[in-house]
């Protein structure tokens, strides 16, 4: 079974809909939050979510913020007005769509969360400490993070000490998980690696083996929409330079 793993979409349904056309084909879909935020496509990325096979989604911050369980004030001035405009065009059933997903989900020997393991929705794992902490938070052999839109790994690298690896995923790159690990797959709507290009991963349950991969997608109608929309100007340009 091929799976798809997405993160980060934040409302950018442009993005989406080339890594869709990249991965085909695939059996099923598991996205690790922030449907929405920043971009000017939420109800459309919500509801193209929804109808993709065997979907299993969790919360992220963004989410989360949305429906109330995170204080908008925690937020940057920008990513306030992005949410400030969201509450006001998301329809009702996407909103309750939002509201059902829950902060983590565990699919036999994979985890599925948007932060953290211990901090499920808001924490950032961005450096090797933090990883080395969270890998007590998880039972499973793999757990899949978004959450900072840097598509990396952080793999224990010796049992008996706690030392963690961590290795940043290129495009093309195929890889086989045999210690435990934490494994972010980039975003799709808003990457911050440098790499413009939508990120997303595939797991081959059957070869066990991961594979990370880029898709081109029309930025510049995405910002025009992000304008149009009167979302913050940097919430465009940012597109274009992947960060």
């Amino acid at each position: 079974m091929r799976t798809l793993i997405i993160s980060d979409i934040h409302a950018n349904l442009n993005a989406l809909e080339a890594v869709l056309d990249a991965a085909e084909p695939f059996d099923r879909v598991w996205c690790l939050g922030d449907v929405v935020g920043y971009g000017p496509d939420p109800n459309e990325c919500i509801e193209r979510l929804r109808d993709l096979p065997e979907l299993e989604c969790v919360k992220g911050n963004h989410d989360a913020a949305i429906i109330g369980e995170i204080d908008m004030a925690a937020f940057n001035y920008e990513a306030q007005a992005s949410l400030d405009w969201l509450a006001r065009v998301i329809k009702p059933r996407n909103y309750a769509w939002l509201d059902s997903l829950g902060e983590r989900i565990v699919l036999g020997e994979t985890t599925l969360v948007h932060g953290s393991p211990r901090n499920p929705v808001w924490e950032y794992i961005m450096d090797i400490e933090t990883a080395q902490i969270n890998m007590n938070g998880f039972e499973t052999d793999v757990c899949l993070i978004g959450h900072t839109h840097i598509p990396c790994i952080f793999q224990l690298e010796d049992v008996r000490t706690q030392d963690v690896g961590w290795y940043l995923l290129l495009p093309g790159n195929i890889f086989y998980i045999d210690r435990k690990a934490i494994i972010n797959p980039g975003s799709v709507g808003q990457p911050r690696d440098h790499d413009p290009r939508a990120a997303f991963m595939i797991y081959d349950d059957e070869l066990g083996q991961w594979s990370f991969h880029r898709a081109t997608y029309d930025i510049e109608s995405v910002q025009k929409r992000i304008r149009a929309a009167g979302l913050p100007h940097h919430h465009a340009s940012r597109l274009a330079q992947g960060w």
